[in-house]
């Protein structure tokens, strides 16, 4: 049986042996930016998983860009070589390329852990002043930003620039602007957050200014024998919102800088949005974006099942599928669709007597692959 979804793809200067992406996710536990021994275990178990591309959670260029204490940073040389120490064990578990998602969190900074409330910090926590694009807050009871300047804005694309050359020492197949989910670049796009009077705020193309020259700093800073990518926004799901039409316009520009994918997703710019969450609800936008823009995309929002993501692959709505909370409830999502691909997956040696070739007892656990 063949698969598209276990067809290589060519990104830039980088090659993934499979279609399957392991998507950025927080785990607020580093300490003031540098990874914990949680996230040795938690990506190496991930690097293990036999994913085309794991790509490292979002990750602040700045201490103050970050979403919460814990959240991880590439601001400072201990980040740096905690995230190297993580990488480099990594590396001995998988041959695949594995990125990270730079970001800072904008307005969405200096918040709780979603376990603990979520919030904006109270003043007990230890909360920091946070930047925007306007001065307008999340939502009641968090923290009003102050407007950037333009120097505030040359910082903080210096700082993307930075992190990028922290993430090349350390051996980073990839880098991935995070664009999306109501945080700074996010910000700066949507003219719900984005109320500015200059020429960074009003027609799409001021809107687009900050978010275009980050990532031109980036294409300039970052190797071209690298993969360089973005996940957007597709729809802030609220009437006003940087929707569909003005993606696909940003994402031609991203092209044109040129980026090699993007990552389709939405939401998170405000809390009264509604989105509409079902299988594959993202999907649509990953279809148009690819339709209309000759650059890879990549599709992300539960996508679960493995003859869903080989549909939508094979059908030609998407170049890629990210998982997220499917491989935290599944770490072996990509061992079971080869399985039932009838796809030749090598397992790391430490684990290879559970392959489906040795090991009867796949046939009991899963019982829908073994009848094909």
């Amino acid at each position: 049986m063949s698969s598209a979804l276990f067809t290589p793809i060519q990104l830039g200067g980088i090659t993934l042996p499979n279609r399957i992406v392991v998507s950025p996710m927080c785990q607020y536990s580093a300490n003031d930016g540098c990874m914990s021994d949680w996230h040795l275990m938690h990506l190496g178990n991930l690097a293990a998983s036999g994913a085309g591309l794991v790509v490292i959670e979002a990750t602040g260029v700045t201490r103050e860009g970050r979403i919460s204490h814990g959240c991880t940073g590439l601001y400072s040389d201990d980040n740096e070589a905690a995230m190297k120490r993580v990488v480099d064990a990594c590396r001995r578990l998988t041959r695949n390329p594995i990125g990270v998602q730079l970001q800072h969190a904008g307005r969405k900074a200096s918040t709780q852990f979603p376990w603990a409330g979520g919030k904006g910090l109270g003043a007990k926590e230890s909360p920091w002043p946070i930047l925007a694009p306007s001065a307008l807050a999340f939502g009641e009871g968090w923290d009003t930003p102050r407007e950037m300047s333009k120097d505030d804005m040359r910082a903080v694309v210096d700082a993307f620039v930075q992190a990028a050359g922290r993430a090349r020492r350390i051996g980073l197949d990839a880098i991935e602007i995070h664009a999306a989910h109501g945080y700074l670049v996010h910000e700066f796009l949507s003219g719900l957050t984005n109320q500015r009077k200059d020429p960074y705020g009003g027609s799409l193309e001021n809107r687009m200014r900050f978010p275009l020259e980050v990532a031109r700093a980036l294409r300039e800073a970052w190797p071209r024998d690298r993969c360089l990518g973005a996940r957007i926004s597709s729809s802030d799901w609220i009437a006003g919102g940087f929707e569909i039409d003005e993606s696909i316009a940003f994402v031609r520009e991203l092209k044109s800088i040129g980026f090699d994918y993007v990552c389709a997703s939405s939401g998170g710019l405000v809390p009264q949005a509604r989105i509409q969450v079902g299988p594959g609800y993202q999907v649509p936008f990953a279809e148009k974006i690819k339709k209309a823009v000759p650059i890879a995309v990549r599709a992300v929002g539960m996508i679960a099942d493995a003859d869903q993501a080989e549909r939508l692959v094979a059908g030609g709505q998407a170049d890629m599928v990210a998982l997220a909370r499917g491989f935290l409830d599944n770490p072996r999502w990509v061992w079971h669709a080869a399985e039932r691909f009838g796809v030749k997956l090598e397992y790391v040696p430490q684990y290879a007597r559970s392959h489906p070739a040795v090991w009867p007892g796949s046939k009991l656990a899963r019982p829908a692959a073994a009848g094909g």
